[in-house]
């Protein structure tokens, strides 16, 4: 039987995080939840991580990106997009070729098989999203547009 837990006992030595209204961790609690949800559908159907989706998804939108580029503009760990994109194109989902002479650089694009995966993720995203979006009325929906563009200050994809 689980009991509910109580805070733990903060002290002179100790100041806690009020977690629940720190904003880091409420914007993490939020994305980690509606990405879970997407991806308990294309885990299932496709096998396919969290990470891959967002590597494919990145590459849908911005074809030719380098895996640092992937990285940078997912703001991921450049160690999990590499991982993600070795298991992308073992699998004929993505399609790396060199740029120019340069070895060093990779030019990454889906292959048609990550098409068809994609456009069959992509409207099931949005679905979720919708979902999401429906608990605010229009006007909050654009605030949060507002919001969240203010506070990405025009990073991300």
């Amino acid at each position: 039987m689980s009991h509910p837990r109580k805070p733990a006992p903060a002290g002179a030595e100790h100041a806690p995080l009020e977690l629940e209204r720190f904003l880091p961790y409420r914007l993490s609690i939020l994305s980690n939840t509606v990405s879970q949800a997407i991806a308990n559908d294309y885990q299932r159907r496709y096998d396919l991580s969290m990470t891959e989706w967002r590597v494919m998804a990145v590459l849908a939108r911005f074809h030719g990106l380098s895996a640092r580029e992937v990285a940078e503009r997912t703001a991921m760990d450049k160690v999990a997009v590499s991982r993600a994109l070795a298991r992308l194109v073992e699998a004929g989902r993505v399609h790396r070729e060199t740029h120019g002479g340069d070895k060093r650089r990779s030019v990454l694009s889906l292959t048609e098989a990550g098409w068809i995966m994609h456009d069959d993720i992509a409207p099931m995203a949005r679905a979720h999203e919708r979902e999401v979006l429906a608990k605010l009325d229009t006007e909050e929906q654009q605030w949060l547009t507002r919001i969240l563009d203010k506070l990405l200050g025009g990073q991300g994809a």
